[in-house]
């Protein structure tokens, strides 16, 4: 059956629906078990001012972060509501500050930094964060040259 846009037109406003389908669903989350979730952010790629070399510090590189925050409760699984979850744009941004307001000789001091941060300033349980350098200045080739740091809230 062709609709054409007059046929719109033609509704009756009391066919119109106003309310909200999820309505009653809204209505059910309160019987929800509380659910986990592992937030990942992968690749933010910075340009810093890290590592032991003078050089290093002065030129520059090339970082590659990987974030994984973890929730015990995330209400955004029925609500459907971003400000029930964490908003991975403000953990990028954050987490690019902190890596490119300083200069830290080891790549673990910068994932610490970044991790104890991130657990503060945000509802989460725990933090992985795992700094990259694509290019390390080392004599042999590597792919990368990466350091994992994981930190959780303290009962």
């Amino acid at each position: 059956m062709d609709r054409s846009d007059d046929d719109i037109d033609d509704i009756d406003e009391d066919d119109v629906v106003d309310e909200d389908p999820m309505a009653e669903a809204d209505d059910e989350d309160d019987d929800v078990p509380d659910t986990p979730v592992s937030i990942e952010i992968s690749g933010l790629s910075l340009y810093t001012h890290h590592g032991v070399s003078a050089a290093e510090r002065e030129i520059g590189q090339r970082l590659v972060l990987d974030i994984t925050l973890d929730m015990l409760r995330n209400d955004a699984t029925t609500t459907d509501d971003v400000a029930d979850t964490v908003d991975y744009g403000e953990v990028c941004q954050l987490a690019a500050l902190i890596a490119q307001q300083r200069s830290y000789r080891t790549l673990e001091r910068l994932a610490t930094a970044i991790a104890d941060r991130l657990l503060n300033d945000f509802d989460v349980h725990s933090v992985m964060v795992k700094a990259s350098k694509p290019e390390p200045p080392i004599p042999l080739p590597v792919d990368e040259a990466s350091v994992t740091v994981w930190r959780e809230l303290e009962e």
